[in-house]
């Protein structure tokens, strides 16, 4: 058992991978686990950027860059405009049953020790990966050659989306 962890952390790319690990579980969470909006929202945020760095170490940089630009910039801002654009009340929310963390540890260290057991009883097999030379010069030519089509029927539909919401937002104005 020791014998495997430590070739596990012999190599930094694991480390890293298990850093990255943890800290999207965590965000996840504590995302779940916050009361305040804004609270729920940095830790969305931790949950993106950590996913991004798992997109990092599995050599995919245009999907971590992607993810970082989208779902921790833009989605992050566009919910912490939501939450200042609307009203809230200031009231928290007592605990109705204070023995409901005890059964979400409970059942999470379950869930935990199947998912491990799982994992320690599953034959992989092995071989070494060949990732292409420039993963994002791959990506742009499959998407402006082989699927130009279903890329400019997605551009179509968002401008036709944000123009929507432009005039459902008028309507609500007048």
């Amino acid at each position: 058992m020791l014998g495997n962890i430590a070739s596990f952390l012999s190599s930094g790319q694991n480390v890293a991978f298990f850093i990255c690990a943890l800290l999207a579980i965590g965000g996840a969470i504590f995302m779940l686990s916050f009361t305040k909006v804004v609270h729920m929202l940095t830790a969305l945020a931790l949950t993106f950027i950590s996913l991004a760095g798992l997109y990092v170490v599995l050599e995919a940089e245009f999907v971590a860059v992607v993810q970082i630009l989208i779902y921790a910039g833009a989605i992050s801002i566009l919910m912490i405009f939501g939450i200042m654009m609307t009203k809230h009340q200031g009231e928290e929310q007592m605990p109705k049953r204070p023995w409901h963390n005890g059964l979400l540890l409970i059942g999470a260290a379950a869930l935990f020790g199947v998912i491990f057991f799982a994992i320690q009883n599953t034959e992989l097999p092995s071989g070494t990966f060949q990732s292409a030379e420039d993963n994002t010069l791959e990506i742009g030519k499959l998407l402006f050659s082989a699927h130009v089509i279903p890329f400019e029927l997605m551009s179509v539909l968002l401008t036709v989306a944000f123009i929507g919401a432009i005039i459902v937002a008028k309507r609500e104005e007048d």
